[in-house]
């Protein structure tokens, strides 16, 4: 795992990261609080998970999409 992003890509992905987090846990208190429908707590879940992987991949200056080859605009 090389850093094959600079500082604004890494910027990028944490904020994107901790945003998708927050909409996550959003959804999972939405699902508790107010019993919106099972398919919302999956959704959340997902999302909290994709999150942490976002913000994994900012704090470490590594992206998955990039180490595949494909080309990122930042």
């Amino acid at each position: 795992m090389q850093c094959n992003i600079d500082k604004r890509g890494q910027m990028l992905r944490t904020t994107m990261g901790v945003i998708t987090t927050l909409v996550g846990a959003g959804l999972l208190a939405a699902r508790f609080a107010f019993g919106v429908p099972d398919v919302s707590a999956w959704a959340g879940i997902a999302a909290i998970l994709g999150g942490a992987f976002m913000i994994f991949e900012g704090v470490n200056g590594w992206c998955v999409v990039r180490a595949m080859g494909f080309k990122t605009p930042i």
